[in-house]
């Protein structure tokens, strides 16, 4: 049975409640909620650049829009998930539950990918349809320093120490060890996409009839950002895995998506890579840290003063990795892996007051389920809300309640992170 994950704020704890009865969190007495600051991840887009020749023995299905746009599907499951946040915030009490916002209230930036700004407009659209709300974004991806600090901002990441904070996270044995762990994953996906090429096998310097696995698998280093690169099988199980859940979520029909050869249930499984790859790509401190910083400090600023009571920001999932690192931030979404990062899907943090004036962040993940998006489920509050779960903020939090910081203890946490992460 579906299931989401709720937040009892009355008691700090995690409730699961079933579909029949659902029931969102309200806020406890006295308690207002006062700004929201989301990070989303795009809505459902086609591969950002077209496969491989020869990965697979079958042609791969073509899509309605050029690699890496945002889908006339994608954009929809966004509008939903827009007006889902709308009724979910109306309830609290943030925002009316009709009409427009007043100027200054609702605010988006996005990326300057066509993805990510769509799919800030997208949201929108669901959350104040035909209110005037604009996207702020870089006209050219050469002035993305927010989202891609390391490739066009300030931020230089030293390639040994980004290394060397990665494999700190290794088993004995390398990546190579890792992939053991991962043997029923690499199957499935070796069956999908059948025997690769001798032209594919090799560019990637392998004799005739190589496997996936038969890659070599290591840390490497990204010439352009200076990160960590879990390359090889890793690498491309990642981004694989990733084209069938997209093909999946995009709604296609079975007989396209993996071919016909896999289940819904099999590209649950195969997500498990794209975890890994965050790992050790994202997840570090030291890396985090810096890829992080002038998103975090957005949203900071954007808790602590101006008028906006939402504040959007949409961009990629490795830029949910990098927030994630840079707190410790874990979550599960349904039907997904844990730290997975659904299209979609949204990290944010909530600011909340007490009756005393004390001021309080919760750190949350909210996004659709699989079958939710597939199926283009319309949501609200009771008989299909979408998934929302509160994450433990081990950085701040000192009660019982691993899920609360007072946020003079949250944007200290940050912006020590933050002027740590400029130095050299």
């Amino acid at each position: 049975m579906r299931k989401i994950i709720g937040l009892l704020l009355t008691t700090g704890l995690l409730a699961t409640m079933t579909a029949g009865a659902a029931e969102l969190p309200t806020q406890p007495p006295g308690m207002v909620l006062e700004k929201v600051a989301m990070f989303m991840r795009h809505g459902v887009r086609p591969p950002t650049k077209e496969p491989a020749e020869g990965l697979a023995d079958q042609t791969w299905p073509a899509w309605s829009v050029p690699y890496g746009n945002l889908t006339e599907r994608g954009a929809k499951g966004v509008t939903l998930l827009g007006r889902f946040d709308r009724q979910f915030y109306a309830a609290r009490g943030l925002f009316p539950a009709e009409g427009c916002p007043a100027p200054g209230q609702l605010v988006a930036q996005a990326s300057a990918k066509e993805r990510a700004i769509r799919t800030a407009k997208s949201l929108l659209d669901g959350f104040a349809p035909g209110c005037a709300a604009d996207v702020s974004h870089p006209q050219r991806e050469e002035e993305d320093s927010v989202f891609h600090p390391l490739a066009h901002g300030g931020a230089k990441l030293d390639p040994a120490k980004a290394t060397a904070a990665a494999a700190e996270g290794l088993p004995a044995g390398g990546l190579q060890a890792e992939m053991a762990q991962y043997k029923a994953e690499f199957a499935i996906l070796q069956r999908a996409l059948g025997t690769q090429s001798p032209k594919w096998c090799a560019k990637k310097k392998q004799p005739d009839g190589c496997k996936i696995t038969d890659l070599p698998t290591k840390l490497e280093t990204d010439e352009e950002e200076g990160r960590p690169d879990a390359g090889g099988a890793f690498a491309l199980a990642s981004t694989t895995s990733q084209t069938f859940l997209l093909e999946y979520l995009e709604g296609k029909p079975m007989a396209e998506v993996g071919w016909g050869r896999i289940s819904r249930d099999d590209i649950e499984a195969m997500l498990r890579f794209h975890p890994v790859k965050f790992k050790y790509e994202n997840r570090p401190p030291y890396i985090a840290d810096r890829a992080a910083a002038p998103i975090m400090g957005q949203i900071v600023n954007a808790l602590k003063a101006g008028p906006a009571k939402l504040f959007l920001m949409a961009g990629h999932d490795t830029n949910i990795a990098d927030i994630a690192g840079m707190l410790d931030l874990h979550w599960r979404i349904d039907s997904y892996p844990a730290d997975d990062t659904p299209p979609g899907g949204g990290i944010g943090f909530e600011q909340l007051r007490d009756q005393a004036g004390q001021r309080y962040i919760r750190a949350f993940y909210r996004a659709q389920t699989m079958d939710q998006l597939r199926e283009l489920r319309p949501l609200d509050l009771k008989a299909e809300p979408a998934v929302v779960t509160y994450m433990a903020l081990p950085g701040c939090a000192k009660g019982a309640d691993r899920t609360i910081c007072t946020a003079s203890d949250f944007f200290a946490l940050v912006e020590g992170k933050i002027k740590a992460a400029a130095l050299p």
